[in-house]
């Protein structure tokens, strides 16, 4: 072998670990396996791995819900994006609400990227429990979950509805809701995902059901968006059922950098097509839901929209 040869071989070898080296890589905290948003931080890591050619890595974690995911923000280094209501951001920083004696100044370094499908609640009982509106559900057996949105706000409408303490809650995970209304140890469950969310199709083809639908009334009552989930959306569903929303958003820190964020903006936006031809729920989604977000979007995020002349207030900037 000559010396050009070796050489050749060396210089390679010296460029393998530099190409590693260059690959960025990401923590994308979701929701509990199962639901929806665990299933859009699939789609949204194979996106971004697809649309950088590698460049960025997606590393999908597990959680409990949106607060634990704001919780994180203030210890997690580098690279975490979290999604969450942006009102939750806000608690945050004014340590209110569920943050209340947890304040933490890593709060106000929290940024946004861009938004997600709403949340969507579902309220579902199973066909054999009989349950076909709210009153209905009086002395039942309840999963709400716990730590996540869907389960605040599952209990905050058993309230406005007259059903505190009148339903039995279930000490279940939500992620064990299919087998649970299953084998009758439930007889439904509250859950906020998008639709079609994959735990209400689950239990929809194993276990007969009914999604039960707001008034006019209760929709107003609960302060959130009006919302239909169109007939035919799970089996079983023949006709539309009226429920609330809240829109959701992928956050940073300002420990992320602005070209990373910058190319996983982009990236999500250029991708986003291609993901609403697999699941319809991105559909939905479009820059006119950034005007939902409060606080102040990451400046790697704010270049990007600056090229595309997406207008933002100077409250995002």
């Amino acid at each position: 072998m000559t010396i050009w040869s070796k050489l050749a071989i060396a210089g390679l070898a010296a460029l393998v670990p530099l190409s590693a080296s260059a690959e960025t890589r990401v923590t994308y905290k979701s929701a509990s396996a199962g639901t929806s948003y665990y299933q859009m931080g699939v789609q949204i890591a194979e996106a971004i791995k697809a649309g950088t050619d590698g460049g960025i890595i997606v590393t999908l974690e597990e959680s409990q819900g949106s607060v634990q995911n704001v919780m994180e923000a203030a210890v997690r280094p580098g690279n975490y994006v979290f999604t969450t209501p942006p009102g939750l951001v806000g608690l945050a920083q004014g340590a209110k609400g569920p943050f209340d004696g947890k304040g933490n100044p890593k709060f106000d370094e929290i940024r946004a990227l861009f938004p997600i499908p709403s949340l969507t609640m579902h309220f579902i009982m199973s066909t054999e429990s009989g349950v076909t509106d709210f009153a209905g559900m009086e002395g039942k057996n309840i999963l709400i979950g716990k730590g996540s949105f869907g389960a605040t706000e599952g209990a905050k409408y058993l309230e406005l509805f007259g059903l505190k303490d009148k339903v039995n809650l279930a000490d279940v995970e939500l992620s064990n809701a299919g087998a649970a209304l299953k084998n009758g140890q439930i007889d439904g469950f509250v859950t906020a995902g998008s639709w079609p969310a994959p735990n209400v199709i689950e239990a929809a083809a194993g276990t007969g059901v009914a999604l039960l639908s707001l008034s006019d009334e209760q929709v107003a009552a609960t302060k959130r968006s009006r919302t239909v989930i169109p007939a035919g959306t799970y089996a079983g569903q023949d006709k539309d059922v009226v429920t609330t929303s809240l829109d959701v958003v992928a956050f940073a820190t300002t420990a992320m950098d602005d070209e990373t964020a910058y190319q996983m903006t982009k990236t999500f936006w250029e991708q986003k097509e291609k993901m609403s031809a697999d699941a319809p729920w991105w559909k939905g989604v479009t820059t006119d839901m950034l005007a939902s977000i409060p606080g102040k979007i990451h400046p790697g995020a704010q270049r990007y929209y600056a090229e595309k002349g997406v207008a933002l207030t100077d409250a995002q900037k």
